[in-house]
């Protein structure tokens, strides 16, 4: 039997937060939580109608936790993967799946999953992207 990825909650950023423009297609009734949340050591660069997460010391990045259905876990995730374009250990990603640390209001930290961009992507991104000021990105 095959195990999947650890179920962690997702992070998210662009469009899939709620009210964004992909979070009903893929997210609706798939959450059992959703709580804002913050990830350090990132950069969010404006990308083509959507952004990119990109480690940077000096940033932070504003989003919501989201905590995944545990019976729907695998298919949800299958889903997110495949409108990131993430295939593991893919050469051609334009985002990687990580486990990061988030902060959440209550001061409380949860390991999450976070969709940045592949390295490929944020090289280029560091040399010429632009930054989303405040690192909250509103689509």
């Amino acid at each position: 039997m095959e195990r999947g990825p650890e179920q962690l909650p997702v992070f998210v950023y662009g469009t899939l937060r709620p009210g964004g423009r992909n979070h009903d297609r893929f997210l609706r009734g798939r959450t059992a939580a959703a709580r804002p949340a913050r990830l350090s050591g990132a950069v969010l660069y404006e990308g083509p109608g959507f952004p990119y997460a990109v480690a940077g010391p000096e940033g932070e990045i504003r989003g919501e936790l989201l905590t995944l259905t545990a019976g729907r876990y695998t298919e949800t995730l299958a889903a997110l993967d495949e409108l990131e374009g993430y295939v593991p250990g893919g050469a051609g990603n334009l985002y990687d799946r990580l486990v990061c640390e988030v902060s959440l209001e209550d001061g409380a930290r949860a390991r999450c999953w976070v969709y940045a961009a592949a390295e490929p992507v944020a090289r280029r991104l560091r040399a010429e992207g632009v930054r989303v000021p405040g690192g909250d990105w509103s689509g």
